[in-house]
């Protein structure tokens, strides 16, 4: 053993604080320090108030980039000042109850005080019970306990941050890549309102707001409207919930006469681009389904083999969404869902519910099966 491994004790270990840990390594926490991680900073703050509207305690949340750099989340949710010093400080600390009508916009399920750590200012405004209350952080670091500064009407609450140069290697964000999400996150969650304001061009300002009450059937919509062939006119659309996967689900599919396939697999609104338990359970039961509808009308004989699933998925545009109670991603980059009663319950509910849809709607039916049968006949 060498003169300094002995000399190597408790004098020698650097504790770090939370935003120093952070700040040290950011790629842990939002991926990089490109413009994919200054995203995951702004939806780290995004998700706690999207949150809010999803338990029900708020009704809309507005996005602004402003032309100083600054970004600012707001929603008008009631909440007390002392409350949301809380998830900006600590790891892991989430309002509400979460569970299935939680969003995980996190990467990491750290939460907001990522993305203050990440800011060289972060400033929380909360309008609570006429007064309005400010608290202002540096580089993660409070300045000052939250300060009641004058009037106010209404509740709510607003977080603008500036992200750090010193940290990211870009500091302005795409409204394009914004938007891309909250659209995405709208049509996930009916009830959920949600706007993107761009004030950073003089005289130029740019606005979306987004706002979806047909869930996943506008979503496929949205999906195929540059495709526009359709093979049947309707969008099959179903939800459900089941008790044994502790959770609820959300399938919408349309065929269209093309060879492409657009699959869109989500869990607890977090896109699983691996797919998972859910992905498998939607493929078992569309495959399950539709087997079963063309032996009953004889459109396969009995020597036919089953279409392959390779075929079913030609032309398929789908979403398949679920909202767990205790999703389990397996991987590090929480892009797969693993829990294994999601499969089951899934593929049960997706064979019951396309063979109603089918034997209900015979004319558009024989053209989906007409359809693949061509395809198979091709091959």
């Amino acid at each position: 053993m060498t003169e300094d491994a002995k000399r190597y004790n408790a004098s020698d270990i650097t504790v770090l604080h939370l935003w120093e840990a952070v700040r040290a390594r950011p790629g842990m926490y939002v991926g990089s320090t490109g413009e994919r991680g200054l995203h995951q900073a702004v939806f780290e703050v995004v998700g706690l108030a999207v949150n809010e509207v999803l338990a029900g305690r708020a009704t809309s949340v507005h996005v602004a980039l402003a032309p100083d750099g600054g970004v600012s989340v707001a929603d008008d949710g009631p909440r007390l000042p002392v409350e949301l010093e809380a998830p900006l400080t600590s790891m892991h600390a989430r309002m509400g109850s979460g569970g299935r009508v939680h969003a995980e916009l996190d990467m990491v399920g750290v939460g907001p005080c990522v993305t203050n750590a990440l800011s060289s200012r972060l400033t929380a405004e909360v309008r609570c019970d006429g007064t309005r209350w400010v608290q202002e952080y540096v580089r993660g670091v409070p300045v000052a306990p939250p300060t009641a500064v004058g009037e106010a009407m209404g509740s709510g609450t607003t977080i603008t941050f500036w992200p750090d140069a010193d940290i990211f290697q870009t500091v302005e964000c795409s409204f394009t890549v914004l938007a891309d999400r909250f659209r995405e996150l709208a049509f996930l969650n009916r009830c959920l309102a949600i706007s993107l304001t761009d004030a950073r061009v003089p005289g130029e300002p740019r606005s979306e707001r987004f706002r979806f009450p047909g869930g996943a059937r506008d979503f496929v919509a949205f999906l195929d409207a540059p495709r526009r062939r359709p093979v049947h006119p309707d969008v099959i659309a179903f939800e459900w919930e089941d008790e044994r996967m502790e959770g609820r689900a959300e399938v919408a599919l349309r065929w269209c006469a093309s060879d492409e396939k657009r699959l869109r697999s989500f869990a607890n609104s977090r896109p699983t681009s691996e797919g998972g338990t859910h992905v498998t359970g939607f493929r078992e039961g569309m495959a399950a389904a539709l087997h079963a509808y063309a032996r009953e009308r004889r459109l396969l004989s009995p020597t036919d083999p089953d279409l392959g699933a390779a075929r079913i998925g030609q032309g398929l545009t789908a979403v398949v969404s679920v909202k767990l109670a205790r999703p389990e991603f397996p991987g590090a980059t929480r892009s797969l869902l693993g829990n294994t009663a999601v499969s089951a319950c899934v593929s049960e509910a997706v064979r019951e519910y396309l063979g109603n849809w089918l034997e209900g709607h015979p004319e558009q039916a024989a053209a989906v099966v007409g359809r693949l049968l061509q395809d198979a006949s091709r091959s």
